[in-house]
């Protein structure tokens, strides 16, 4: 936990909590966008069997107040205006009217509803985000197939619920979360494709674009935290989306890489594109729209073979004007989805050279030809060729590893100041953003 001098000072005051995979953040920023202050609390591995991943919705709203507490703790409280929430894409969750949930949250990751994907695939266009096992959509059946669900009254995404427990209404859901639930984000509606899923409305969140204040803190929570009644709660929307917005991409052609266990590619343009086959499709970005598709190369690959340690010490060594001639296509086990489409291509990680430096090297020129391929067919598809990247994740600080991608992909490297999901959460709730 960290906070800036003269915070108190500051008139007015944003936060943003993100819900990531391992833990909850908040940052609280000012006018001018400084931090001022920022708080973590780690978040326990949801509950894993097989290809069923869940978690109690109570342990996120522990989390998220046990992190506003700390931060709390360094700003003045009084300073709040408004809080945004992001939360980690297609988990979903079942509630009551009055926003219980009726079962645990099925995660992200949660791909137990195979059959129901079926569905789906029969009934939706083939270039929807709701498609796989994966998607919030799919879990949604699987869930209203289950027993008890009769008094299901909303159907909440990690972000939406935790927002209306800030401001005791539930309902509401953001454009981007909603995607993978079947949302049309183009004409703005929830289709009527749904209907041939029996999908009941009553249940489906009413949908805003992310920014948009949906309510006030509730009472209860401002006299007990000390906020002013009038505190704005303001429409979030995924992590991966917060972050992009934490690094001020603002203009077609401006792009961000996630160089985490997965590589991730997005780019800023000025119409939507849509391609099931790749797994590529579109989110509204303003009145622009967010592209962008998903590896299963990245970070996985690195670990696979070399401890943080022995990647921190072998980084310095790099030598990036110096290619390695190595062909390889890493990725961490049989399948890829995007730049090619393939779940039975296998790795290519040889031929393995004694000198692990040059294998670690090798290795970090292949992500990256895959990052260029990316942006390539986003390219081919209509989107602009970047004209400069950002890069978020773990692999963001490998100076090294930024010259390589540079001479590679041919686009200038831009650091970003900010990175972190929370961050760009709160950028929501200042108001002047709203993706």
């Amino acid at each position: 936990m960290d906070t800036a001098d003269g915070c108190a000072a500051a008139l007015n005051l944003f936060i943003g909590i993100d819900i990531g995979t391992s833990g909850c953040r908040a940052i609280a920023i000012d006018d001018d966008g400084k931090q001022r202050g920022h708080a973590v609390q780690e978040l326990p591995v949801p509950v894993r069997k097989g290809w069923e991943v869940q978690q109690d919705a109570e342990i996120w709203w522990q989390s998220v107040v046990s992190v506003l507490r700390q931060l709390f703790a360094v700003i003045d409280v009084r300073s709040v205006r408004a809080i945004a929430v992001d939360g980690t894409s297609a988990t979903l969750l079942l509630a009551d009217a009055a926003g219980r949930p009726l079962a645990p949250a099925l995660m992200y990751n949660d791909a137990r509803a195979g059959d129901e994907a079926a569905l789906v695939a029969a009934a939706a266009p083939p270039d929807v985000a709701a498609q796989g096992a994966g998607s919030a959509l799919t879990k949604l059946l699987w869930l209203l197939a289950q027993q008890g669900m009769g008094e299901a009254c909303h159907a909440l995404h990690q972000a939406d619920w935790i927002a209306g427990r800030l401001c005791g209404e539930f309902g509401f859901s953001d454009s981007n979360n909603s995607l993978k639930l079947g949302y049309d984000p183009v004409n703005r509606c929830w289709p009527n494709w749904l209907d041939r899923l029996n999908v009941p409305r009553r249940i489906l969140p009413r949908v805003v674009a992310p920014g948009t204040p949906t309510g006030r803190i509730s009472s209860v929570l401002a006299d007990e935290w000390g906020l002013p009644p009038a505190v704005t709660v303001v429409a979030g929307t995924t992590d991966s989306t917060a972050a992009v917005i934490a690094t001020g991409v603002s203009r077609p052609g401006d792009a961000v890489t996630s160089l985490g266990s997965t590589l991730v590619v997005k780019i800023v343009s000025e119409k939507p594109f849509f391609c099931s086959r790749y797994g590529i499709y579109s989110q509204p970005f303003g009145a622009l729209w967010l592209v962008g598709g998903a590896s299963n190369s990245g970070g996985a690959v690195l670990r696979q073979f070399f401890t943080d340690e022995q990647m921190t010490e072998m980084s310095v060594r790099l030598n990036p004007s110096r290619r390695t001639c190595l062909d390889y296509y890493p990725l961490p086990a049989v399948g890829e989805r995007f730049p090619v489409s393939d779940p039975h291509l296998k790795p290519r990680l040889s031929p393995r050279p004694r000198d692990d430096l040059r294998f670690f090297q090798g290795i970090i020129e292949g992500i990256t030809r895959i990052e260029r391929h990316g942006y390539r067919l986003l390219s081919r598809l209509g989107t602009p060729y970047p004209a400069a990247i950002r890069t978020v994740g773990g692999g963001a600080v490998n100076n090294a590893w930024e010259q390589i991608r540079g001479q590679i992909t041919g686009v200038p490297m831009i650091k970003p100041a900010f990175s972190e999901a929370a961050y760009g959460a709160a950028l929501l709730a200042r108001g002047d953003c709203k993706a």
